[in-house]
């Protein structure tokens, strides 16, 4: 009997931590593999990164646009600009124009 109670007093002895640790090991493997876990929260991070980046890419487009139409304006007219989008349009040049392509994400307008 002395071996019997032993065990048990063992199994008493190691119950406790036993299951502490299991919930211990319960919650930390969701605080970083859950919903709302680090690995998520993460990649919430490079997402919000991205969505930044095409912010600030569709900003510079709507600022470029309204620079455009603002000096397009019948009051303040800006010609070379006029004579160049009409040029651009036509698809003509004089012979002693210099033309530089511009990249199509650097753009000027």
């Amino acid at each position: 009997m002395g071996f019997g109670r032993a065990i048990i007093r063992g199994i008493k002895f190691l119950a406790a931590p036993v299951i502490l640790a299991s919930v211990a090991a319960f919650f930390i493997w969701h605080a970083s593999h859950g919903d709302r876990g680090l690995i998520a929260r993460e990649q919430r991070l490079t997402e919000i990164a991205a969505a930044r980046l095409e912010l600030h890419r569709a900003t510079d487009e709507r600022e470029a646009a309204e620079r455009r139409v603002n000096a397009m304006r019948g009051d303040q007219l800006d010609r070379d600009q006029l004579e160049e989008r009409a040029r651009a349009m036509l698809n003509l040049t004089t012979r002693d124009e210099i033309v530089i392509p511009y990249p199509q994400n650097r753009r000027l307008y």
